[in-house]
């Protein structure tokens, strides 16, 4: 049986990550993945660019049971730690906008990067390889007074023992490229608790009936102002929106997905920073144009065309010159673009979700070093109950998490 110091469960963002800091810190490390590739997930992310950071991350744009839980770990590894060794590495980099970062060239350069700090670390890695059980082995110090392996992996490549496991796993956003349950499953069995998961930064749907008139609009997009809760609990984002032919999408949409609780309203300003009621009863006095033409001034013509539609079945006379219409009208569709609020029956779901909110609690997870309260036993990236906004912020808490826990595995290991 091969014995390592730390085997780490998942060869994507945050475990090759560790893998590399742990190995370059002295640690005999074997990484496991039941996939063929490493990194899926980095590879398709940012339209093959990678949003690998974004430089105003702060524990605010995280969504958590806990939201101080991510504060230690981002504070200890920052985007201007990740760019430092970019920049060593010579990959090429820019802003494209709001901090966000992303490659020159492609996502590959990130993964590159990623294997070269492993092989730096001298890391070994099985791929594919699946694992069939884990569990603690009984033993706490042999004959010589050294610690013993606390655990024991049975993997289609043989056993492994080891004194530490990190789980990397990720969430089951996009299943088509290999997520599972695995972390969840192995946190369960040792009686750690998970907090509901569910589908984050993902399309919002819409019954198809309430959506048929504005299925046509598909490929529509447009800068909104969206929001949702009630008034304690208000989230809103100042992003785009895209129509697509079963409801929502656009980076507003992925934003307050997050936040989106079911059978609750999300409210939309289809015209943000314009008096619509203002310029219309404006229009009024001078134009004798179609109302609808004059909407087109505010808001793309495709979707004034379709509100102007839609007059007849909320009983308005939105289809007549704006000379013509009554000011109550023109204030009601003033009121439909400026405050939409609709009701979602769902979401895209996990496989066009970029990510998965909730997971392992972090109540029973330390914040300095992601150790979980099962001694050896550690949990980072997306696995963990910390879900970042869009925008690089869930590569940050990657980085961040892995560099918390290699820094802990070093000093148990030294200890």
């Amino acid at each position: 049986m091969e014995i390592f110091d730390v085997v780490v469960v998942g060869a994507g963002a945050a475990g090759l990550f560790c893998a590399g800091l742990a190995g370059q810190r002295g640690l005999k490390v074997l990484v496991i993945d039941h996939a063929d590739k490493v990194a899926e997930k980095v590879r398709i992310s940012g339209g093959g660019r990678c949003n690998f950071t974004n430089l105003d991350t702060t524990p605010a744009n995280f969504i958590s049971d806990n939201p101080r839980f991510c504060r230690s770990a981002l504070s200890r590894y920052t985007p201007r730690d990740f760019v430092d060794l970019l920049n060593k590495h010579g990959v090429a980099h820019h802003e494209k906008h709001k901090g966000q970062l992303f490659c020159d060239r492609s996502a590959e350069d990130i993964i590159n990067v990623l294997l070269a700090e492993c092989a730096s670390g001298g890391v070994t890695r099985w791929q594919p390889c699946r694992i069939s059980s884990l569990h603690t082995t009984g033993q706490e110090t042999v004959s010589t007074g050294e610690q013993a392996p606390r655990y024991r992996l049975d993997t289609s490549n043989g056993p492994v023992a080891c004194q530490s496991v990190v789980i990397a796993t990720g969430g089951l956003s996009i299943p088509k490229i290999g997520a599972t349950d695995f972390g969840y499953r192995i946190a369960r069995q040792f009686d750690l608790p998970v907090v509901a998961t569910r589908p984050a930064l993902v399309p919002l749907t819409f019954d198809e009936a309430q959506w048929a008139p504005f299925a046509q609009l598909s490929g529509l997009s447009l800068p909104v102002h969206i929001s949702t809760g009630n008034k304690k609990s208000a989230v809103s984002f100042a992003e785009d929106l895209l129509f697509t032919h079963r409801g929502l999408s656009g980076p507003g949409v992925l934003q307050i997905s997050s936040y989106w609780q079911d059978h609750t309203p999300i409210r939309l300003n289809l015209a943000p920073g314009s008096d619509v009621a203002q310029q219309l009863l404006q229009a009024k006095t001078r134009s004798r144009k179609l109302l609808a033409n004059e909407l087109a001034a505010i808001v793309p013509n495709r979707l004034a065309e379709t509100w102007a539609a839609q007059g007849t079945a909320l009983g308005q006379p939105w289809d007549r010159a704006v000379a013509d219409t009554p000011d109550k009208a023109l204030a009601a569709l003033a009121e439909r673009v400026s405050r939409w609020e609709i009701v979602p029956n769902g979401t895209e779901g996990y496989r066009k979700a970029e990510v998965t909110a909730g997971g392992v609690s972090t109540a029973v997870l330390s914040s300095q070093t992601m150790e979980s309260r099962q001694p050896g036993l550690y949990f980072i990236g997306e696995v963990v109950d910390v879900t970042g906004w869009l925008g690089g912020y869930n590569f940050q808490w990657a980085w961040a998490s892995a560099h918390a826990c290699a820094a802990a595995l070093a000093q148990a290991k030294a200890v």
